[in-house]
């Protein structure tokens, strides 16, 4: 048995802000000794992480895993992009896509030892961000695109699509992640967010002397153009900006899609 309690534990994570693993083995390389074990997570570089925790981690890499009808990303925080661009980090960030496509977002817990361990290794803030898994229609596919810079992903997106093929989704997921829309189709707009945007360009018009009987038009075709910014079928397609995503997919239907990108 060993010679402390979880209180014990607890206590010192609260001293020294570490996680519960480094914890105890701070106090099972000390026998339970409280100060000592203090002093020897500072000694190892441990305790120093609860200043880094307070520090913002704005940087990072995105992956994308797969596992069969399934499709997965992961995103992994950090301070700098230096160490974000690591083969310690890439490698991480890679691995828990896979798992998570593989086993779903929950399986992520299993690695936190290797993350605590990523912190110690490189010395800086380092957390989970955003983990998203997106499974195949049963009559579609499910593809992605991930955008790579200086050897690791920044732009990560996956793209379900339900009557079309794996190709028609990858294509999409291309264009997404340079267009970045927040919505599929117009009615997933919230109408708050139409209506101010509505004024808003009406009062533009105004403002700049338009005719009364000419508003409505004026206002329609801006407000499409706005639409055009947010909504995925409206906008016109990156490879071929004659047809919009809605005609690239004639029957086929984007039934959902998912985009993280790393300082976002």
């Amino acid at each position: 048995m060993p010679g402390f309690s979880a209180k014990d534990v607890q206590k010192l994570r609260q001293l020294t802000g570490v996680g519960m693993l480094d914890a105890k083995r701070g106090l099972e390389e000390n026998d339970g000794d409280m100060d000592r074990a203090v002093t020897w997570l500072r000694e190892q570089g441990l305790a120093s992480q609860a200043k880094r925790a307070d520090r913002e981690a704005s940087e990072g890499a995105v992956a994308v895993g797969r596992s069969g009808d399934m499709a997965s990303i992961v995103q992994l925080r950090s301070e700098t992009d230096f160490v974000a661009k690591s083969p310690e980090f890439v490698d991480l960030v890679t691995s828990l896509a896979d798992l998570v496509a593989a086993r779903g977002e929950a399986a992520i817990d299993e690695r936190s030892e290797d993350l605590e361990r990523l912190k110690l290794t490189l010395k800086e803030n380092i957390s989970i961000g955003r983990v998203v898994r997106v499974e195949a229609p049963a009559d579609g596919a499910v593809d992605s695109y991930l955008h790579l810079q200086a050897g690791r992903g920044v732009n990560a997106v996956i793209v379900a699509v339900s009557g079309g093929t794996a190709e028609l989704a990858h294509d999409i997921a291309a264009h997404i992640a340079f267009a970045r829309p927040a919505y599929i189709s117009r009615d997933e707009v919230p109408e708050a967010e139409v209506a101010a945007e509505r004024e808003t360009v009406e009062k533009i018009a105004r403002n700049e002397g338009k005719p009364e009987a000419a508003l409505p038009k004026i206002v329609e075709g801006r407000l499409g153009g706005w639409y055009k910014e947010r909504v995925l079928l409206d906008q016109p397609f990156v490879k071929d900006e004659k047809q919009t995503i809605a005609k690239l997919l004639g029957p086929a239907k984007v039934t959902e899609f998912a985009q993280v990108v790393v300082g976002d």
